[in-house]
């Protein structure tokens, strides 16, 4: 018994291996497109945000213990060079994996050119 509908089209083996490898290069083609200036200017973005928010809460926790903590020394300015630090390390480590997933992605387009 056969379970596709009577009037279903017959499948043709070199019209499937076409769109095949058709929807294979539109695929390689849309990962390798080359991004644009509105990629560009919102990575700038993601990055500085990642290393603004932990300065601003540094800071931020900074100023609360230096009114509620007196001391000789100042706690806004320690807090707020350690979420400098931190945010540098963060973007730091994000740019490092980004550039690892591009590098990656270029070797196994090297390894699996399309046919």
């Amino acid at each position: 018994m056969n379970d596709e509908p009577e009037n279903a089209p017959k499948k043709s083996p070199g019209l499937l291996s076409a769109v095949e490898k058709k929807a294979a290069l539109k695929l390689r083609a849309r990962r390798n497109a080359t991004p644009g200036v509105w990629f560009g200017l919102g990575m700038i973005g993601l990055i500085g945000w990642s290393v603004v928010v932990p300065t601003l809460v540094g800071a931020a926790l900074g100023i609360w213990l230096d009114k509620h903590e007196v001391g000789q020394h100042s706690w806004t300015l320690a807090l707020l060079m350690a979420g400098l630090t931190l945010g540098c390390l963060n973007a730091w480590h994000w740019v490092a994996k980004e550039d690892k997933a591009m590098r990656d992605e270029q070797e196994d387009d090297k390894q699996h050119p399309p046919e």
